[in-house]
């Protein structure tokens, strides 16, 4: 008879975690991170990863330091004893909306509760700092599990799509042919 590994009930998770804003002194954990939850080998050890659809890389140094540094734009990091385990960027995108990208919970931590903890704070964050109406995101349309998770925190689908940006290495190599984006939006009133 074989058992499952315990795991943290949610209020225990939350109550270890610490966020902060993250800093240029993150940016090479924030890389290795948010590469090892979307892409590679690593990344299948988690429900989230990309790896079937998308190869290279998902984001480098050029661009987590930009959104680090920039004015509108923030990464959360999410530690539990000190170590990073989650991040998540967000940006000011008008008086009213802020976009949410780039959650990641470290592959084998996933499905603890640990991302609905750092979504919340993401909410928190932009609300106090940006004083947003509402929240948007971005999700492949071939990722339904994905889109469903989020529907249940409240991300509803607004029947806008995008086109992925196929010709940009840093987002990824499509794997598949029309790749495209399902904008989710969540009022945050």
């Amino acid at each position: 008879m074989s058992t499952l590994p315990s795991r943290p009930s949610r209020s225990e998770n939350k109550d270890h975690l610490v966020f902060r804003r993250a800093n240029s002194t993150d940016v090479d954990a924030i890389v290795a991170l948010v590469n090892s939850a979307y892409r590679g080998e690593s990344s299948r050890a988690g429900w989230t990863t990309e790896a079937d659809i998308l190869g290279g890389q998902r984001t480098d140094a050029e661009e987590i330091s930009r959104l680090v540094a920039e004015d509108g734009s923030a990464i959360l990091l999410c530690l539990r004893g000190g170590e990073t385990i989650g991040s998540v960027h967000v940006e000011r995108v008008d008086a009213a909306t802020a976009y949410l990208g780039m959650l990641v919970i470290r592959p084998v931590l996933q499905g603890r509760g640990l991302g609905r903890c750092l979504m919340d704070e993401a909410e928190r964050f932009v609300r106090a700092e940006w004083s947003v109406r509402r929240m948007q995101m971005q999700v492949i349309t071939l990722r339904h599990e994905l889109i469903a998770y989020y529907g249940r925190r409240g991300y509803l689908p607004t029947g806008e799509t995008k086109p992925f940006p196929a010709t940009d290495p840093r987002f990824g190599l499509p794997g598949v042919e029309g790749l495209m984006f399902e904008v989710l939006e969540k009022p945050l009133d």
